[in-house]
């Protein structure tokens, strides 16, 4: 199993920057594909960004293509998502995932259902 703490979210103004943190428990972290997922009010909880076991494999949202970046150091257990450029339309709570740690990767891992242990969330919020 894996615990999920997530951390770094806030009020930020449109066009700044906030880096997102979910630090990890348990030692076979690196086994781990972990996924970005964020729920505005009234909204579905929808698919951010992920990235494989070995860091080597990501992928995004059309949404955040290009002002996100996910990344991650297995050695510190944690993975991050910097957030560039953001809009108000990014507000919300943010939460990391992790799926069930078989090192299978697929950039088709964007459901909610291909993730099994979840972080308590953090919101970011972009005032206009």
């Amino acid at each position: 199993q894996v615990q999920l703490v997530e951390s770094g979210g806030g009020l930020v103004q449109a066009g700044g920057s906030l880096r997102l943190s979910c630090a990890a428990s348990g030692r076979t972290f690196s086994n781990y594909n972990i996924a970005w997922f964020r729920q505005a009010p009234g909204k579905e909880r929808g698919f951010v960004a992920a990235i494989s076991w070995s860091g080597g494999n990501t992928a995004y949202a059309d949404s955040v293509k290009g002002r996100f970046t996910i990344s991650r150091d297995n050695a510190k257990n944690t993975v991050w998502l910097q957030m560039n450029a953001l809009k108000p339309e990014d507000t919300a709570v943010y939460y990391c995932a992790a799926d069930d740690g078989s090192r299978y990767y697929s950039a088709d891992r964007k459901t909610e259902y291909d993730y099994f242990y979840w972080g308590q969330g953090t919101q970011v919020t972009v005032s206009s």
